[in-house]
């Protein structure tokens, strides 16, 4: 419930730009979801930018536009960017058997356990 408080009160101020750092972080899975598909759909409406932090891969996909991916540790850089171009609105049910999708999540994964792997030795 803190976390639906936190994101709604930062969207009464009708920002042009929300910051979120990890907010469906300590969520159950289905809440999670419900909270996404909520974020998705007032970001919509809005017109407004979300930049956030996750760590979460399929989060990742399903929100973005665009995603930038750090390398490691406290002199952390952009290490990769990879644009997000699947269409809107996004259903998570039909994006688990989408090629696309799951072509992204790929990338995303490689660079997390190839290429990240690499520039942080």
């Amino acid at each position: 419930m803190k976390q639906r408080v936190g994101i709604a009160r930062a969207l009464a101020m009708e920002p042009k730009v929300l910051l979120l750092d990890e907010p469906f972080g300590a969520l159950d899975a289905l809440t999670r979801a419900h909270l996404q598909d909520e974020l998705m759909g007032i970001m919509a409406k809005r017109g407004c930018t979300a930049v956030m932090v996750t760590h979460d891969v399929d989060e990742a996909v399903l929100l973005s536009d665009r995603i930038v991916m750090m390398t490691n540790g406290p002199g952390a850089t952009i290490g990769d960017i990879l644009p997000v171009d699947l269409p809107r609105p996004r259903l998570r049910l039909e994006l688990a058997e989408n090629s696309h999708y799951n072509h992204l999540r790929s990338e995303v994964l490689k660079f997390l356990y190839e290429r990240h792997a690499h520039m942080a030795a």
